[in-house]
């Protein structure tokens, strides 16, 4: 409901949502948000296939893919919303797995006119069945085949699973067939890599990046399966979890993009922390920036970054993540407006904050009006810094809420504005590639993604 919320034009819908939120206790919100994904059928199995289709882009044109499905129908859907749904994916299913548990992948390949394999980053996979392959075994087009993949899960972190045969082995990739498992502490903890490693978070989100050169793809749907060279290859479209802006922000599995189930609109409270999972499961290398505060690097290619095995030590603050093909980097990241020198909540003039522990930030539990809200700032009045233009002369984009308040909302133009029905923060996650910006060339689109950091009262989809 949230999500949906925050994309639904009308400024009267904000207006009555902000009222319904006047009248709620104003606590940080519990709720939080998972990866979604698929976990294992009883005895650790999933059950993949493989199957190429058409994937619609913002423009209106398709593109011929290669991917996987879950043929157990999302029984074992993290999310409810996950639960039912079949259809063969981009990216390839999130595979949501426990340190040390025993994983069996069966994978039948039911028309992709390749021999289909099965590549797990990181691990020391065993394969039963099908044929012999370039790297592993493999299931051919017929159907007949299935292939079993045995290993046990790893070390906790972000690993790369995708399909590597053919003449032409990436191929595979570039058509679809890959995507992300995760690996979870075997301690349960709602942390990167476990009690005690300083990785634990609050929020947790995918960002994997895929790029594609549409003229492969048409020469695929032709039938013409050996024109494809890694020297003549050039990407013009840029995906984050497997769509371009603006479909990234239009929530989970929903209708409007039958095999694009996963979206990328991050959200967060002042002081959440959030696990970024960072992939790239492309063939190029991508600079992801994320705005707002640094990101700490905690783990690479499912390994923490330690100087002891214990914490998280080694990792750096940065703003992007220049990431290589097939990498992936854990990192969290956290916003809490310290230091901006005026009052995020200057349109509550009534509001207190009081920091009971010394952290400098604010504590419900001690009668702050907003939790975490740095008390330094609280009572500083923005109009002492700047002198704020007036609406007839900004440019308004569709998630400007109208003021510069968290959780406030100010008068706009008829048709202006309604993204943003709450009142929240939006900061954009992109590529630094400024081509990476666009889909055929047309700006916006791509890999442009965001993070809304939302009042603390206001909900957050689990």
């Amino acid at each position: 409901m949230m999500r949906k919320l925050l994309k639904q034009p009308g400024r009267l819908m904000g207006v009555l949502m902000l009222g319904v939120a006047s009248l709620l206790p104003w606590a940080q919100s519990q709720a939080a948000h998972d990866i979604r994904g698929i976990t294992p059928q009883p005895g650790g199995e999933f059950n993949l296939y493989a199957f190429p289709f058409n994937m619609n882009l913002p423009e209106g044109t398709s593109l011929r893919m290669w991917g996987f499905g879950d043929m157990n129908a999302g029984t074992g859907a993290s999310h409810p919303q996950g639960q039912g749904y079949a259809l063969p994916q981009y990216p390839a299913p999130t595979l949501i797995v426990t340190e040390g548990e025993s994983i069996t992948i069966n994978m039948t390949n039911y028309g992709v006119p390749n021999p289909v394999s099965i590549i797990v980053t990181g691990h020391q996979v065993t394969a039963t069945g099908g044929l012999a392959g370039l790297l592993t075994n493999t299931s051919d087009p017929s159907g007949t085949q299935t292939v079993t993949y045995s290993f046990t899960a790893g070390s906790p972190g972000t690993y790369i699973y995708h399909s590597l045969d053919g003449t032409n082995p990436g191929l595979h990739a570039e058509m679809g067939l890959q995507g992300v498992m995760v690996v979870r502490p075997a301690d349960g903890s709602r942390s990167a890599y476990g009690t005690g490693t300083g990785t634990d978070y609050d929020q947790e989100n995918l960002y994997l990046m895929t790029e594609v050169d549409p003229d492969i793809h048409i020469q695929m749907e032709k039938g013409h399966y050996e024109h494809f060279t890694h020297s003549d290859r050039y990407a013009s479209v840029w995906f984050l979890n497997g769509r371009v802006f603006p479909d990234l922000f239009q929530g989970d599995y929903n209708n409007l993009f039958p095999n694009q189930p996963y979206e990328s609109l991050v959200m967060a409270h002042p002081g959440d922390t959030v696990l970024v999972r960072n992939v790239n499961a492309g063939h190029d290398s991508h600079p992801m920036h994320y705005h707002g505060e640094n990101l700490r690097f905690i783990g690479r290619d499912g390994k923490m970054l330690s100087s002891d095995g214990v914490v998280a030590d080694l990792g750096r603050s940065d703003n992007t993540i220049n990431s290589a093909p097939k990498q992936t980097v854990d990192a969290l990241w956290t916003w809490t407006g310290k230091g901006l020198n005026w009052d995020i909540y200057g349109h509550d003039t009534g509001h207190v904050c009081v920091d009971g522990d010394g952290d400098g930030f604010g504590d419900t539990a001690n009668g702050t009006t907003y939790e975490h809200e740095y008390c330094a700032d609280h009572g500083k009045a923005l109009s002492d810094l700047v002198t704020l233009p007036g609406v007839g002369e900004l440019s308004l984009g569709g998630w400007w809420s109208g003021s510069p308040f968290l959780g406030d909302t100010g008068d706009l133009p008829p048709g202006e504005g309604g993204l943003n029905p709450f009142g929240g923060y939006f900061l954009v996650w992109h590529s630094h590639a400024e081509k990476e910006l666009t889909t055929f060339d047309i700006f916006p689109g791509g890999s442009l993604g965001a993070v809304v950091v939302l009042p603390p009262y206001i909900g957050i989809d689990e």
